[in-house]
């Protein structure tokens, strides 16, 4: 029932193909004229192992969203130049941004467990930039795109997990905005080929749910609810990926607030040139941090 309710959708969402196509030229133009970073800083020795910190005019101490790009978990698919955009405006709106990058399939060591392993470190690396930059450990969000998306919310999951792969745990996010993308793995194999165009979630894993039911379980962070943070979901074209965790989100008690932007798409809605991008980024901006 599942997949064919998503077919049908992902049908509805190709319609437009036109659209969604100038949707992402928009977005590459978008990657070409960001703000320069205020830093370029490593969280660890792989080459990927990277992140760039934007910080927002005036003293601080800010805010700070962890930015995590999408494309698949597939190193061939998109980079950190696909939430540079994102980013670039949620600092120009008084939020410092940590848009990291991370090793996926097709990268040494990427896909499960590594790429699990660079979100975590990543996302903790903070605590070591606040010793020397006006960043505000308390008002920590995470911030997913597509793939991205899952991952931001698996960082939401960390502390209901009793495993290594949840790391040291030492940044811990009070909000977590998930940007049409899922919230679970195993109910989209198969799905996932129609989308990325080819299997991208049994190569991530190093193989199928029935091979290794708890990596699957310990990947996705529906199965972890209630997380216990304040969650943004943003609705796309993949909206039918994203509702089944929504759903399962509000029945475990844990606050949601949804944006669904009229004429979305898969990449406007993080192309802040774009009305939906914009209303995304006021969205985040307004919302990430509230009391």
């Amino acid at each position: 029932m599942l997949r064919s309710i998503v077919s049908l959708a992902l049908l509805a969402a190709a319609l437009p193909a036109g659209a969604q196509t100038g949707a992402r030229a928009v977005l590459n133009a978008a990657k070409t004229h960001v703000s320069a970073p205020s830093l370029v800083a490593r969280y660890g020795i792989d080459p990927l192992h990277k992140g760039e910190l934007r910080l927002p005019k005036g003293k601080g101490p800010f805010p700070v969203a962890v930015v995590i790009h999408g494309g698949c978990w597939d190193s061939r698919m998109e980079d950190w130049q696909g939430t540079a955009p994102l980013a670039d405006a949620l600092t120009a709106r008084g939020i410092a941004t940590w848009n990291i990058e991370y090793r996926r399939t097709g990268d040494t060591g990427g896909g499960y467990p590594g790429t699990f392993e660079d979100i975590a470190a990543a996302t903790d690396y903070l605590a070591t930039l606040a010793r020397t930059q006006p960043l505000d450990l308390r008002r920590v969000a995470v911030v997913g795109h597509s793939s991205g998306a899952h991952l931001a919310l698996w960082v939401a999951s960390r502390p209901k997990l009793n495993d290594p792969i949840a790391g040291a745990m030492t940044v811990k996010p009070v909000t977590v905005v998930a940007i049409d993308g899922p919230g679970t793995l195993a109910s989209f194999v198969g799905i996932d080929a129609e989308i990325c165009g080819a299997p991208a979630i049994v190569p991530f894993m190093g193989g199928t749910p029935a091979e290794k039911p708890a990596a699957y379980a310990l990947a996705s962070p529906q199965d972890h609810l209630p997380l216990g943070v304040h969650q943004l979901i943003v609705l796309g074209a993949l909206e039918a990926m994203t509702t089944p965790y929504v759903q399962a989100a509000l029945a475990s008690g844990d606050t949601v607030v949804k944006l669904a932007p009229g004429g979305a798409n898969h990449f406007n809605i993080i192309t802040p040139e774009t009305p939906q991008g914009k209303q995304v980024a006021d969205f985040i901006a307004a919302q990430a941090f509230t009391e």
